[in-house]
């Protein structure tokens, strides 16, 4: 059984299903629930549903959430060591998700923010890495991942890396969030974050353009699918339609679903449509994980 190590967050999200539009300065009526959250994280327990182990590098704190979100990981078999320290509170985000099932979020990065590279674990049996962006974009745990990617490369794991949304890489120049990409064997990212990254009206160009900094560029496209190129090879496949509730957690599950079969097939149709498929089941329910039952 292959083993993904996932390095980055694990976080509170507090979800607010929104049931008309926003009042601003006033009450907005809404459903509000808390799920166990954070990109790396979400993935590292979606992961653990493809006959795949997973292990997760995050931060939480010496706190009641940090302690519920530890039991949450045992309860999927996500392996870990250390997450809990003293210092900063343990990470939340607060998502808005509306009508549509599309999601805003808030998130507080929390203890995340104080990985150091003695947080990597011994990396004898593991075949694939995964780097959450938040881990790479918040600046006080960059250098920290920086040199986990630069023992992870010296061991010759593979490294997948997915820089978030838009929003959040706006606040590193563009060339720098590039310079992180010519370090990984593969980036999953979605539309809009493709053709920010690759400085392109279309998918195409976004493609050609990425190329050029890694190997393999997997773009989701959510309604129409997904799309991916390795070298010379491409490939897409269309999305497994669903009832969309919540799709918060859809690239988590779809990074889950996808590199534990690439690393297993090296065939990017079969590893594209086991991430929409698992993809498929992420936005069925609310919440970013799979259900436990």
């Amino acid at each position: 059984m292959k083993k993904i190590l996932c390095i980055g967050d694990l976080a509170l999200d507090v979800i607010a299903q929104l049931k008309e539009s926003i009042n601003y300065g006033n009450d907005t009526a809404s459903r509000i629930s808390t799920h166990p959250g954070g990109q790396a994280a979400n993935v590292s327990t979606w992961i653990t549903r493809t006959n795949t182990k997973a292990q997760l590098v995050a931060r939480v704190g010496n706190d009641p959430v940090g302690f519920a979100l530890i039991s949450d990981l045992d309860k999927y078999g996500v392996e870990h060591m250390n997450l809990m320290r003293s210092g900063r509170p343990t990470g939340v985000v607060v998502i808005l998700v509306d009508s549509n099932g599309e999601r805003t979020m808030f998130p507080d990065n929390g203890a995340n923010a104080d990985l150091e590279v003695s947080d990597l674990p011994p990396l004898d049996d593991v075949d694939g890495v995964y780097v959450s962006g938040y881990a790479l974009l918040d600046f006080r745990s960059r250098d920290a991942v920086l040199a986990m990617v630069k023992k992870v490369k010296a061991a010759g794991i593979p490294i997948y890396f997915d820089p978030t949304t838009t929003g959040a890489m706006k606040i590193v120049p563009l060339k720098e969030v590039l310079s992180w990409v010519s370090l990984m064997d593969g980036i999953l990212l979605n539309a809009e974050e493709a053709l920010y990254l690759g400085d392109a009206t279309n998918i195409e160009d976004a493609e050609e353009s990425l190329k050029k900094f890694t190997p393999l560029v997997v773009i989701k496209l959510g309604s129409r699918g997904a799309v991916a190129v390795f070298n010379d090879q491409s490939a897409r496949v269309a999305a497994v339609t669903t009832n969309v509730v919540d799709t918060t957690g859809a690239g988590d599950s779809f990074a889950a679903g996808f590199i534990p079969m690439w690393l297993e097939t090296r065939d990017l149709e079969t590893a594209l449509s086991a991430g929409t498929a698992l993809a498929a089941k992420c936005v069925a329910t609310v919440g970013a994980r799979p259900p436990l039952n």
